[in-house]
């Protein structure tokens, strides 16, 4: 017979856990991964029966093939930025820019926009953030507005496919969309976000924009990778084959990264064990773990209390709501345990509660640091490269854009609703 705790005990130690699990994501004394803590805190949960073993097993069944796909996609951008993908869309935007500030700022939201779409949010905070980075020194022109926009572009641009975001691969199992519709009733918000993005960004950098482009170092133009590029390209045709077909896309994607991976093994430019861990095993056990603990949270209270703040419908005024709700919660508890707690709230609600809980998680972000992981690791990413990222300047930038693309996305959403795009 499984341990039982009652109901107030068990929601405080589930807060209490997924706060600390949360703190230590955060933190990361000593450089430890998160599964360190998460791990440890959903089996205290199972074991004193704040959460039931079924629960926590039907928790990480769910998710395991949401994780796998993740797996997949990080190994694939990682091959990518190995064949050296990322340094030549660098190169571009270097030339694009022609002296000028502005039309750098132009190319890096275009190359970031198109990346969070392709390859997910993770490759263009990791691996794109230090070629912007290389690209502005080459430049000459000042980095901030650069970087911030990976930043901020990283959340906003995660909108468009399932494959963008974690969050997304999330919501699409709970949607009942197809990838097409998902895409479908997506792409408007997506676009438009990233509009409002750049409209905020060309007023709120307008100095560092004024300052222009000093005359500095011309970049070699690196070779470019193209069977790389066709292989990401139809990768990207196959997840909407495999929708058509009835497939997981997880085919297309391990498609994908066995032509790259393979390739890479045979010329001895990787090795089984380093192509294994840029799947990130530590941070997909995180995910699994962290959902167990978000669960327990749920089933001991959250849920009943989101319940009487979710409305219900899909009006203009029905999806805002609930993207503000989504918005805030991902503030106040990061963006994956907010729609991990608010999917089987919404679900029911169909697609558009669904897509708005999700607009709601990857745009709020952009108001704080804790908004997000993919933020926290863009933190670290200016730091090791000697950039202050300042906490008033990103929450300043962040009250301007999120509430501004918050309701122009879920305007777009309920729209495309509408028009029936899904």
């Amino acid at each position: 017979m499984e341990p039982q705790l009652s109901t107030v005990p068990a929601e405080i130690l589930s807060v209490a856990v997924l706060l600390g699990v949360l703190f230590f994501a955060v933190v990361r004394p000593r450089g430890l991964p998160e599964a360190v803590a998460a791990v440890p805190g959903a089996v205290l949960l199972v074991a004193v029966g704040a959460v039931s073993w079924h629960a926590a097993w039907e928790q990480v069944r769910t998710l395991l093939p949401v994780v796998g796909f993740l797996a997949l996609i990080l190994m694939l951008a990682q091959l990518c930025a190995a064949d050296g993908l990322f340094q030549v869309a660098g190169a571009w935007v270097a030339r694009w820019c022609g002296g000028s500030a502005k039309r750098m700022l132009g190319g890096v939201f275009a190359v970031a926009a198109v990346v969070t779409a392709a390859l997910s949010l993770d490759a263009t905070v990791v691996l794109l953030t230090p070629v912007v980075f290389a690209t502005a020194a080459h430049a000459g022109a000042r980095p901030r507005p650069q970087v911030y926009a990976t930043a901020h572009l990283a959340n906003a641009a995660s909108l468009l496919l399932p494959v963008s975001n974690l969050t997304n691969l999330l919501a699409f199992s709970a949607s009942g969309l197809s990838f097409l519709g998902f895409a479908g009733l997506m792409a408007v918000p997506w676009l438009v976000a990233i509009l409002l993005e750049y409209g905020v960004f060309r007023a709120y950098f307008r100095e560092d924009l004024a300052a222009g482009v000093t005359a500095g170092e011309r970049p070699a133009t690196p070779r470019t990778p193209r069977l790389t590029l066709v292989v990401v390209g139809l990768t990207l045709a196959g997840f909407f084959l495999t929708s058509l077909a009835g497939l997981e896309p997880a085919w297309a994607a391990l498609g994908g990264v066995v032509v790259l991976g393979g390739r890479a093994l045979v010329r001895g430019r990787t090795t089984p064990r380093r192509l294994v861990a840029s799947a990130a095993p530590l941070f997909c056990l995180f995910v699994l773990a962290l959902g167990v603990v978000v669960q327990a949270v749920v089933g001991n209270g959250l849920e009943h209390g989101l319940g009487h703040l979710v409305p219900a419908g899909d009006s203009f005024v029905s999806l805002l709501a609930v993207a503000g709700l989504a918005a805030l919660l991902a503030n106040v508890i990061n963006n994956l345990p907010a729609v991990l707690a608010l999917l089987p709230i919404v679900a029911p609600g169909g697609a558009g509660p669904v897509l708005a809980a999700l607009i709601g998680v990857n745009l709020g972000p952009n108001l704080t640091y804790a908004g997000s992981l993919a933020t926290l690791l863009w933190r670290r990413v200016l730091h090791e490269h000697g950039e202050r990222s300042s906490l008033g300047a990103f929450t300043r930038l962040g009250l301007l854009t999120v509430p501004l693309t918050l309701a122009g996305a879920t305007a777009a959403l309920w729209a495309g609703l509408r028009l029936g795009l899904g």
